[in-house]
């Protein structure tokens, strides 16, 4: 496909002023570039907090009289405060005026002097995630105690409480700070790739099903431009707006990582300027392939509106090895590479591991993209030569 370069460029000109004096355009490149630090904001803000309550521990007890040296124990324990509980504890969880309550039973004291186990409820509510840590924390400590106190019982008797224990799990863990963090973090390809997505769909949309609807299109191609060099413009001034869309994600992002307390959900994470370039090196070759499988697919669209609906299922194709990562996890694997989008997931993931692969991957993956998007514009030139494609408005 030869392309005239001077003529694409005014056309590159002309739709990036277009473009950029649409407020939709801006809309939807500001959207796309908030839309990755911010969620990770309330998401990490949120989940810190969360864990905070739990450190931070307010208990209601319902029966401290049944068990005092049980409340006092509970009452040493760092970030733990015993309050009375309400009358009614499972309705007090149920009805989300209390996180977890705590029961001792009447029998306490008398099977706890017997050396039988003594009855103790925890009412909680696991479906709420407010309150899951909450649940846990208060688990852990009546675990605690009831392991302490077994252990005095045995030592009493002339036991060792070793003897109890008939296997010691050891835990060992081979993967680094870095990669623990990497899984907390598991998401931020997935909101990188959408911002390259996102940022091209207004103007690549606009430029080519929104200019036939308004007959924009037709006085357009009377000029003496090739479809090639009109094609290739528009892609181009498409791949901008993502690629504004891409780095201004990637610096909020940048911001972001340094403020989000990171330490409380058990996380380190550092990336230094040359990882963000390397993320930027992953994903602004991707602007090119979306802005030229949008501008394919708003061109087969009839009118604006049905181009709109076909660019929301188009929105799938980014998004499925996002979700499927779990279930397929695609850390390792460099040869992903010569996929388009699911190859910048695989390097992603390596890159927030802690484990970059190596230069002549990121080298394979921009070229697999410009490729399949050379031969997406190529179709779409032969598209745009048609008559039904430039008369057909809905």
């Amino acid at each position: 496909m030869s392309v005239p370069w001077q003529r694409t460029w005014v056309v590159f000109r002309k739709e990036v002023m277009d473009g950029f004096r649409d407020r939709r355009s801006l809309y939807s490149i500001l959207v796309s570039a908030l839309l990755s630090p911010l969620i990770m904001a309330v998401m990490f803000t949120t989940m810190a907090e969360r864990q905070r309550s739990a450190e931070e521990l307010r208990l209601p007890v319902a029966g401290q009289a049944f068990a005092p040296a049980f409340v006092d124990w509970l009452r040493q324990q760092s970030g733990v405060t015993v309050v009375e509980a309400p009358g009614n504890p499972e309705a007090a969880v149920r009805q989300g005026d209390e996180d977890v309550v705590l029961i001792i039973g009447r029998e306490f004291a008398e099977k706890f002097a017997r050396s039988l186990p003594a009855p103790v409820q925890l009412v909680g509510d696991v479906t709420r995630d407010t309150a899951r840590p909450k649940v846990q924390r208060a688990r852990a400590l009546v675990s605690a105690y009831s392991s302490q106190m077994g252990s005095l019982r045995l030592m009493a008797r002339g036991v060792s409480p070793a003897v109890a224990t008939a296997v010691r799990l050891e835990a060992i863990e081979v993967s680094s700070a870095q990669q623990r963090a990497a899984r907390i973090l598991s998401f931020l390809p997935l909101l990188l790739v959408m911002a390259a997505f996102v940022g091209t769909l207004q103007i690549a949309s606009d430029s080519t099903a929104g200019e036939r609807e308004r007959g924009s299109l037709e006085p357009l191609l009377l000029n003496p431009v090739p479809r090639s060099a009109l094609i290739a413009g528009k892609w181009l001034a498409a791949a901008c707006s993502g690629a504004l869309s891409v780095v201004c994600s990637i610096l909020l992002c940048t911001i972001v990582l340094s403020r989000i307390p990171l330490h409380e959900l058990g996380g380190r994470f550092h990336l230094d300027a040359a990882s963000y370039a390397l993320m930027a090196a992953v994903v602004l070759p991707l602007v090119f392939f979306s802005s030229a499988i949008v501008i394919f697919v708003a061109m087969l669209a009839r009118s604006y509106k049905e181009a709109q609906t076909y660019l929301g299922m188009l929105l799938s194709l980014p998004l499925l090895p996002g979700a499927l990562a779990p279930l397929f996890p695609l850390a390792g694997k460099p040869w992903l590479a010569v996929f388009p989008v699911v190859g910048q997931y695989a390097l992603m993931e390596d890159l927030l591991g802690g484990k970059p692969p190596a230069a002549f991957w990121y080298l394979v993956a921009a070229l697999a993209l410009i490729g399949s998007a050379v031969l997406l514009l190529a179709l779409t030139t032969r598209q745009l030569r048609r008559e039904a494609t430039i008369f057909g408005r809905g």
